[in-house]
């Protein structure tokens, strides 16, 4: 989708989406979706930023808006090691954009593989995960059965977008879920840094398994609206061919 950036106006992106995230990891998330994966709205706005952006330019973009967005609304000092998972929640929403489906395979599978292996994982829900599997699925099948979801004509496919985007926006969502349960569990965080018990691990993730779908939902839906709008404008500046 996406070929030639010319500077400054490329620039000029870089830096609204960076505000954008700022101002959406700056307000506080719903109140009964606190106990959740995100705790402000930076969900909404991530996917947007890999849609619209190249890869690499879509995580340095998400990473500096968290950064300032995690100082404007002050949360536990560990947050900002997790919120990396949303740049790289951009990044790889950016890559499935691009076809680049090989290197996302191999980022869920290590990480799902790290989790699996650790021996704390075995005393909790499988389920829990479940949208987290039905993305590794996803990515699955657009390696493996070689549907060509990625890197096709934006012409060719304006009917299909919204559905393309969607589905790209909940893979890339997932990614920045799997990057944090890769720190909370296999990196032992949730013992070392916060001191959950097994059991209390266990309700957390209970909790999880209702309430972080349904941000994703959100932020599904939303970025399939928004997005075809987006790359519509970003076509017409062109910003790409």
């Amino acid at each position: 989708m996406r070929s030639s950036w010319k500077g400054s106006r490329f620039l000029a992106l870089v830096a609204i989406f960076a505000s954008l995230s700022v101002v959406s990891d700056s307000i506080v998330g719903i109140p009964q979706f606190s106990s959740g994966v995100w705790y402000s709205w930076i969900f909404v706005t991530e996917p947007l930023t890999g849609l619209i952006l190249p890869p690499y330019a879509g995580f340095l973009s998400t990473f500096i808006g968290v950064m300032v967005g995690h100082i404007i609304y002050p949360r536990d000092t560990y947050e900002f090691l997790f919120t990396i998972g949303a740049p790289i929640g951009s990044i790889i929403t950016g890559l499935m954009c691009s076809g680049k489906h090989k290197i996302v395979l191999l980022y869920f599978s290590a990480l799902l593989a790290a989790y699996f292996v650790t021996p704390v994982s075995w005393q909790l829900p499988l389920w829990g995960m479940w949208d987290t599997y039905a993305a590794f699925a996803v990515v699955l099948v657009a390696n493996f059965a070689l549907l060509k979801i990625g890197s096709v004509s934006w012409r060719r496919t304006q009917k299909m977008l919204p559905f393309f985007l969607a589905l790209f926006a909940f893979i890339g969502l997932e990614a920045d879920i799997l990057f944090r349960i890769f720190l909370f569990v296999p990196c032992q965080t949730y013992r070392l840094l916060f001191g959950f018990t097994v059991e209390e691990l266990q309700i957390i993730w209970l909790a999880g398994a209702v309430i972080t779908p349904i941000q994703v939902a959100l932020s599904t839906i939303f970025t399939s609206a928004i997005g075809v709008p987006l790359l519509k404008i970003t076509k017409r500046m062109d910003l790409e061919e």
